[in-house]
């Protein structure tokens, strides 16, 4: 007997992806690249002066589980007012700093773990070793990061328009400007709206470098369209290998961009956080309102983080081979009454009434007993 079928909930080796080797670098006290969990970012969009209201959305973004937040630092004030939002965030921070190569070297000496910064955009040869010799001095890595919508003149007059092969060309450009300054902390993107153009440059550069690679959608759209579209393109390469860490760009609050990020890569069995939940999209069958009860769940599981599977199928048709791949399930029968499953094999019957509350309560059992496992190990 294989040992696959000894447990029905086990990792399939056809769900397995086979992760580019990238290099490996430090973000503050994260690794990004080589055997590293692919991390989720997130951006605030508070003014950054504003210490106090970024603060706070970071914290938001925190207990969504983010990884690390970019902060833009297009000022002086910015810069001023990092060092403070530094000190009260508990995740790397990452100032987004575009031409004034100042606020970069001011943003490292504020705390930040990362730059995110295009060297052939700060000017001379002496302000760009200076920007590096901060990030050396203050152990930050660099991100350089290409977008579709604000190539150099030059590879526009090259190619024509925005493509692959000048998104590329331009990443390397600028890594190459490191590199001859023996600065190799750095990772790269090559982002556009179009996912299209965004999946082919991200595959062209792929090949081209060992860097690690930021992965996104840029400018996606609100929060539907947007989740879609990024969906589909970092979804894509992530399939593929390609991704080292990702941030899902919506016209939405930041929060919102983590939990979609995250549900990227628990969709593809790279990032277990939160609890999974698998519903069946309803019909007449059904034995208790499904839409409902799974926005109900949803809303009142957001808190949990430890990995649990949780199936709502609202027939038997279903229900139970769902159940049986899954931690805890509920299955609808009749007479107002469903299913309960506790790893993949029916336990007790609970009433529909009852039934979101058992659930939760359950939920949060099961997810004390792994946070003490973990406390004992």
């Amino acid at each position: 007997m294989s040992d696959l079928s000894k447990d029905p909930r086990s990792v399939r080796p056809w769900r397995m992806i086979e992760r580019r080797k990238s290099r490996k670098i430090k973000v503050g006290d994260l690794q990004v690249g080589g055997d590293a969990p692919i991390t989720v970012q997130t951006m605030t969009n508070t003014v950054t002066a504003d210490a106090g209201a970024t603060i706070d959305q970071i914290r938001r973004c925190e207990e969504a589980g983010v990884d690390m937040v970019r902060v833009s630092c297009p000022d002086e004030a910015s810069t001023a007012a990092f060092r403070e939002i530094a000190r009260a965030a508990t995740v790397p921070l990452i100032a987004d700093i575009h031409f004034h190569y100042k606020r970069g070297i001011e943003a490292a000496e504020a705390g930040a773990a990362c730059l995110r910064i295009n060297p052939g955009n700060i000017g001379s040869m002496d302000r760009v070793r200076d920007v590096v010799q901060a990030a050396r001095d203050h152990g930050c890595a660099i991100r350089i990061g290409v977008n579709a919508g604000s190539l150099e003149k030059h590879l526009l007059e090259k190619y024509g328009e925005p493509c692959p092969e000048a998104m590329v060309e331009s990443a390397l450009d600028h890594a190459r400007i490191l590199e001859d300054l023996d600065f190799r902390d750095y990772k790269i993107s090559v982002k556009a709206s179009d996912a299209f153009l965004t999946v082919a440059a991200y595959q062209a550069l792929s090949e081209a470098t060992d860097a690690p690679l930021h992965l996104g959608v840029t400018e996606a759209g609100g929060q539907r369209i947007g989740t879609v579209k990024s969906s589909i393109g970092i979804g894509s390469l992530l399939w593929a290998g390609i991704g080292d860490t990702i941030r899902v760009s919506l016209s939405a609050e930041p929060e919102e961009e983590v939990r979609v990020g995250f549900d990227i890569l628990k969709s593809l069995g790279l990032r277990t956080r939160g609890v999974n939940i698998i519903a069946c999209p309803s019909c007449a069958r059904q034995g208790f309102d499904v839409i409902r009860t799974v926005q109900t769940l949803e809303e009142r599981l957001a808190h949990i983080s430890e990995p649990i599977s949780l199936s709502i199928i609202g027939c038997v048709v279903n229900g139970p081979g769902e159940a049986l791949m899954t931690d805890l399930g509920f299955t609808g029968g009749g007479a107002g009454r469903g299913k309960m499953y506790v790893s993949g094999r029916p336990d007790h019957n609970v009433s529909n009434e009852e039934m979101v509350e058992h659930i939760v309560e359950m939920v949060e059992k099961r997810a004390e007993e792994m946070r003490a496992e973990t406390e004992n190990v």
